[in-house]
């Protein structure tokens, strides 16, 4: 019989943030496949765990899969879990997960604290629909396209950020998405110095230049969904209409102008054709 392997979410930041499932699971496993052991040893010191901890990350060898997967083969209750939150989300683990599936062996995930949703319910934007992005892009010319693809974007958006380079990515976001647009700053949640910002992008800029701590810890920033009005999208496209028709075909202008419109390839054609 085969084992299972357990994508176990740990804390965020306070060490209580434990479910007793997790807890248990964890001192049932044979190995526990930590993304940073030291690290994942000041959780087992708390919780008194003394199962096996590991090491695996994105460097993980195909060997080292193979090896858990054949444990797993052998009958051994195997858990992962990450530096902090919900395993899989922007961590380790996606080609483990998708061989250990290939290979029909049991997994379980054991829920728990994630930033992305606490960084959500906490933002006061809507939560019923949402765009998890991840981390931003380094590059300023990849930031500055991926955020001009939420100009229109009326679903809230939620990205993880360095602290190193929030400063830069709040002028970045001004130019790209005006000044008005609302975000919200959720830095180190759930530890002592847990703090979240709400305001325009105007506003955080301001902010970031004279708050050296928002350069300090874990950062998750919020994007409120765009409230643009259709008329006022319209006015713009005929706009654009006007100044590319002698540039690029309709077919070509609908297709591309869709993607950041509530109106289809199909109507936008059907509006200009003559």
């Amino acid at each position: 019989m085969t084992g299972t392997l357990y994508l176990v979410a740990t804390p965020i930041g306070n060490l209580e943030d434990i479910t007793l499932r997790a807890i248990r699971i964890l001192k049932e496993s044979s190995i526990v496949l930590a993304e940073d052991t030291r690290n994942s040893r000041k959780l087992f010191l708390a919780h008194k765990i003394s199962s096996k901890l590991v090491s695996y990350n994105d460097f993980s060898s195909q060997t080292k899969i193979s090896s858990i997967i054949k444990d797993l083969k052998d009958g051994k209750t195997i858990s992962l879990i990450s530096d902090a939150g919900t395993p899989l989300v922007s961590d380790p683990g996606h080609e483990l997960v998708a061989q250990v599936i290939s290979e029909k062996i049991n997994i379980e995930s054991i829920p728990g604290p994630s930033s992305v949703i606490s960084g959500l319910i906490t933002s006061g934007f809507k939560n019923n629909k949402f765009i998890f992005e991840g981390f931003l892009p380094k590059k300023s010319s990849e930031l500055k396209s991926l955020l001009s693809t939420f100009n229109y974007e009326t679903k809230t958006i939620i990205f993880f950020e360095s602290p190193h380079r929030i400063k830069k990515t709040l002028k970045v976001m001004r130019g790209v998405l005006g000044k008005n647009r609302r975000i919200s700053i959720a830095r180190e949640m759930t530890k002592m110095h847990e703090s979240i910002l709400r305001g325009t992008i105007e506003e955080m800029n301001h902010i970031a230049e004279v708050d050296s701590n928002l350069s300090r810890g874990e950062i998750v920033i919020v994007l409120e969904g765009s409230d643009s009005k259709n008329d006022d999208f319209d006015k713009k496209l005929d706009y654009l209409h006007a100044a590319l028709s002698k540039d690029i075909s309709l077919k070509q202008f609908s297709k591309v102008f869709s993607k950041i419109s509530k109106q289809s390839a199909k109507e936008i054609y059907n509006k200009y054709k003559e």
